[in-house]
């Protein structure tokens, strides 16, 4: 078989296997570079504080390059709007957060998480000593959560979703932005929510890792094609070969008559 593989003709059709190959192994790793989002963790540009308008926009989803983002934004408090936020970690403690609806210039609405507590009882007097009015929060802006149906059946909120506060909020009107603030200074007894620096780490797209293995495959068969088609070229010689050496067989004496 090697002899035929040796042939001029069957050398080229190896020589364009192989560039198939190579073509099919560097799309295979085309497609393996990009299931990585980054090769290292980064830390992120986030932490120069930007006016919230920079940032996001109202009724749009929360883009990467926001989240996480230290904003400021003036506005005005809605005193009614205060609510208690269940089963937050702060510190490595589970305790409760107060959050408060406030309206921009632009007459949109935000979320703010003013501030942590350990019990609900403190968040709940926490709650009542705030007041609406004029304001200026400077804090981190965070992606906002999916409402859970079921905390709405048991009478608890857990998840901060402004989607779902704004049915709750006094008189809503306008826009809302889709995530929400965590405020870098709590006031009266409440403690300031733990908002650390986000960091990108290595993230892998595991549907780009299925297209690269299929890639590998691709050029594993276009050699083992070249080779069953040497083989088979080499297994019709040799049966040719076979026929032209058997001897020739006696007349059947049925056909003499």
């Amino acid at each position: 078989m090697w002899s035929v593989a040796r042939r001029p003709k069957w050398i080229a059709l190896l020589v364009l296997a192989l560039v198939v190959a190579a073509a099919f192994a560097a799309l295979g790793q085309w497609q393996l570079s990009r299931s990585i989002d980054s090769g290292q963790v980064v830390e992120r540009e986030s932490e120069t504080v930007l006016p919230l308008s920079e940032v996001a926009e109202p009724q749009k989803p929360t883009t990467q390059r926001a989240n996480g983002q230290l904003v400021e934004v003036s506005g005005e408090l809605i005193e009614a709007d205060f609510s208690v936020i269940s089963n937050r970690v702060n510190g490595g403690e589970t305790g409760f957060w107060v959050v408060g609806h406030l309206v921009t210039a632009d007459s949109a609405s935000v979320a703010v998480a003013v501030g942590w507590a350990p019990t609900e009882a403190a968040a709940d007097a926490a709650l009542r000593s705030l007041s609406g009015g004029p304001a200026s929060v400077t804090g981190r802006y965070l992606a906002g959560e999916a409402p859970q149906e079921t905390e709405f059946e048991d009478g608890e909120r857990s998840a901060l979703a402004p989607s779902a506060l704004i049915n709750e909020w006094d008189g809503f009107e306008g826009s809302a932005y889709g995530g929400y603030i965590v405020q870098d200074s709590a006031p009266g007894n409440l403690a300031t929510i733990d908002s650390p620096t986000p960091i990108e780490t290595v993230t892998l797209n595991w549907l780009n890792v299925f297209y690269a293995a299929e890639w590998v495959v691709f050029a594993g068969f276009a050699v083992f094609m070249w080779y069953r088609l040497v083989r088979d070229a080499w297994e019709r010689e040799t049966e040719e070969a076979a026929l032209k050496t058997e001897p020739a067989g006696e007349s059947d004496p049925r056909a003499q008559k």
